[in-house]
C-alpha cells in the first residue's frame, strides 16, 4: 500500500509561484510513475502533469507547458510541481497519484493506483 501526501498549497496573487510537494511512503517511490492532477469547483478532475519512474519521461497538459513543472527525488521519496505565474483558473485542488505500472497513459486517471487526499490552491487578489 502506497500512502501519498500533498503539501504546499494555500493562497497566492495572480502571477505568483507555488511548489506543491507529494510525499510517498510504503513503497520506494523509484518503482512508481508519479501523475497530477487537479479539480476546480463544479469541474471534474483534469490531468496536469505526469514523470516516469525514472524521471526522464515527463508529459504535461498542453495548456500548462511553460508554466508548471513536474519533477522528483526518489533519494527524498518526494514528487514536486512547481507552478509558475499562476492564474485564478489555476485554482483547485491538486491531487497527486501513484502508478505501480511501468507504461502508464499519464493522462488517464484510471492508470493510477493510489491517490493523496489533496492540497488546495487558490489563486486570487
Amino acid at each position: 500500500q502506497v500512502q501519498l501526501v500533498e503539501s504546499g498549497g494555500g493562497l497566492v496573487q495572480p502571477g505568483g509561484s507555488l511548489r506543491l510537494s507529494c510525499a510517498a511512503s510504503g513503497r520506494t517511490l523509484s518503482s512508481l510513475t508519479m501523475g497530477w492532477f487537479r479539480q476546480a469547483p463544479g469541474k471534474e478532475r483534469e490531468f496536469v502533469s505526469g514523470i516516469s519512474a525514472s524521471g526522464d519521461s515527463t508529459k504535461y497538459v498542453d495548456s500548462l507547458t511553460g508554466r508548471f513543472t513536474i519533477s522528483r527525488d526518489n533519494a527524498k521519496n518526494t514528487v514536486y510541481l512547481q507552478m509558475r505565474s499562476l492564474k485564478p483558473e489555476d485554482t483547485a485542488v491538486y491531487y497527486c497519484a501513484a502508478s505501480a505500472n511501468t507504461f502508464v497513459i499519464y493522462s488517464l486517471r484510471s492508470a493510477y493506483d493510489y491517490w493523496g487526499q489533496g492540497t488546495q490552491v487558490t489563486v486570487s487578489s
